[in-house]
């Protein structure tokens, strides 16, 4: 299960909104989470795809929240719309039930219901356009 490197990403993507210098923090998680290569493989191909492609991800948020525009966005629920915008565009090995059920729960526990529940309809919006 990718769920602790799906976390892991989590964390490196919101520290990256407060600090650029985040390899020690990828490090120190990798340790920590006691990720395996398979892990390690994700962590760093999704963080990676968010940082290469952060303005087509961005956009697409702020096309889909017109109340809410990315730069009004909770740090935590933008970096978990990033994240799981980036598994569906780019990583055809992962469903994309599972990116939606996985932002929610990551939601849920570093951000709020609500927060899960806006995530989700932003993330089942950018599929049925797909």
């Amino acid at each position: 299960m990718r769920t602790n490197a799906r976390e892991s990403a989590f964390k490196i993507i919101f520290a990256s909104q407060f600090n650029d210098e985040v390899e020690d923090t990828k490090r120190s998680l990798i340790k920590l989470e006691k990720l395996n290569d398979n892990d390690i493989a994700y962590l760093n191909g999704i963080v990676s795809s968010v940082n290469e492609n952060k303005p087509e991800l961005t956009k697409m948020i702020d096309e889909r929240s017109r109340l809410f525009p990315e730069s009004r966005l909770f740090p935590s629920d933008r970096s978990i719309l990033l994240i799981a915008i980036a598994e569906i565009l780019y990583f055809d090995d992962i469903p994309s039930a599972v990116s939606v059920n996985e932002a929610a729960n990551i939601a849920s526990k570093y951000s709020s219901e609500k927060s899960a529940t806006f995530i989700s309809g932003i993330l089942s919006e950018i599929i049925r356009e797909q």
